[in-house]
């Protein structure tokens, strides 16, 4: 039987960090409990209302096998973990469940004894923390609440909680970062020994303050203390070093993991695996089609709590192109890489000039079917799909 992860997008949180481009708001925690209202009532509805706005799932993917749960945000952790525990009472309810992986997102000044406790019993047993810097003064220049006291007093609290699978994320290219503070971040992360570590370059665009700052020439935000792109490029590969000493597997561009302990939710992404999302701003994909809904949070629970209507944004029918485009950009994220023979049938087309191509650029390597990234070039990956997707 088929399988189906499902992602419920929560958009609050207690400040905006200055480089955050995602759709979030800090509002008032009155607002969290009719938001996790419409969550459980998307998600105890959910074929009425898809059927309403024009997406009709396969009796296959109808009838699939719930096994991963990704909760993120956002900062969800803001949540009492009542509201949390509905929404996976209600998961549990409407689908057929065999639940192996329940991800919860969670920032470390959130954590509590109590919450830990109550999101263990709820079935949370996986949790991604928003570390991203070991150093108090550029999680302060970044906006972050918490500081590195907080991370080592949250993480005994959830493995006494009975939650030992613990991704970190780090960001590369921080205000302030240095080669010397990036390899205290990694030293500290290591000494931690989360199950899964994410290392993300810094992006820089209009969408986050800081990227606006940046791209206007400006000093806010510590917009003038960045790394260059040449030193992130070096934090990176840094990184990859470090955690494969420290004995992770990289298995994807930004995700390493302890043997066993990849996300299998996100997996789902990376292969074009269905999904349904639920909340505002989330997205779906059932394999044939993608859908999103409607970044604004109060109308989402307005449409969902009164209208009993999906404020469906966005919805695209995945053609042909666009699928093999996706298999390339997403096959070529994995370390593992792509079965080039396999996607030419599968899709009728021609890749080998391509990626001979790219070979010869030095760009990847191949090995028999198998087309992958250079090992030397997971951080300009860019420069890759921009050539093969041409």
């Amino acid at each position: 039987m088929s399988t189906l992860g499902i992602y419920i997008q929560v958009p609050f949180c207690q400040t905006r960090c200055t480089y955050c481009n995602f759709h979030t708001g800090v509002v008032s925690s009155d607002r969290f409990a009719p938001y996790a209202d419409a969550v459980c009532h998307e998600i105890r509805s959910h074929r009425a209302l898809y059927h309403a706005a024009g997406i009709d799932l396969s009796q296959e993917l109808a009838h699939a096998i719930v096994d991963t749960v990704y909760i993120g945000g956002g900062t969800p952790s803001l949540l009492d973990p009542r509201h949390l525990d509905g929404m996976l009472r209600a998961i549990r309810d409407t689908f057929t469940c065999g639940l192996g992986e329940v991800t919860l997102e969670a920032d470390p000044e959130t954590i509590t004894r109590e919450k830990a406790l109550a999101w263990a019993a709820a079935g949370i047993n996986r949790v991604s923390f928003g570390v991203q810097s070991f150093v108090d003064t550029e999680l302060a220049a970044a906006g972050r609440m918490h500081r590195r006291a907080d991370i080592y007093r949250a993480v005994p609290i959830l493995r006494e909680a009975g939650i030992a699978n613990i991704s970190f994320d780090l960001i590369a290219g921080l205000p302030h970062q240095t080669r010397e503070s990036w390899g205290q971040s990694l030293a500290e992360l290591s000494a931690l020994q989360p199950t899964h570590v994410s290392i993300y370059l810094l992006e820089v665009d209009e969408g986050s303050r800081l990227g606006r700052e940046v791209l206007r020439g400006g000093k806010r935000y510590s917009a003038g203390a960045l790394p260059s792109d040449d030193e992130m490029a070096g934090f990176y590969e840094t990184a990859a070093t470090f955690l494969a000493d420290a004995g992770y597997h990289h298995y994807e561009i930004s995700n390493w993991a302890k043997p066993g302990c990849e996300s299998v939710h996100n997996l789902k992404y990376w292969r074009r695996r269905p999904y349904l999302g639920l909340g505002a701003g989330a997205h779906s994909f059932s394999g044939a089609q993608r859908w999103a809904n409607g970044h604004d949070a109060a109308a989402y629970v307005k449409a969902v709590n009164e209208e009993q209507r999906l404020p469906v944004e966005e919805f695209d029918i995945v053609s042909s192109k666009q699928a093999l485009e996706e298999e390339l950009f997403l096959g070529l994220r994995q370390l593992d890489g792509i079965d080039w023979k396999k996607l030419e049938s599968v899709y009728s087309t021609e890749l080998l000039g391509k990626i001979v191509s790219l070979e010869a650029a030095g760009l990847v390597e191949r090995e028999g079917d198998l087309v992958r990234l250079a090992p030397g070039k997971l951080s300009v990956s860019n420069e890759a799909f921009v050539l093969l997707l041409d």
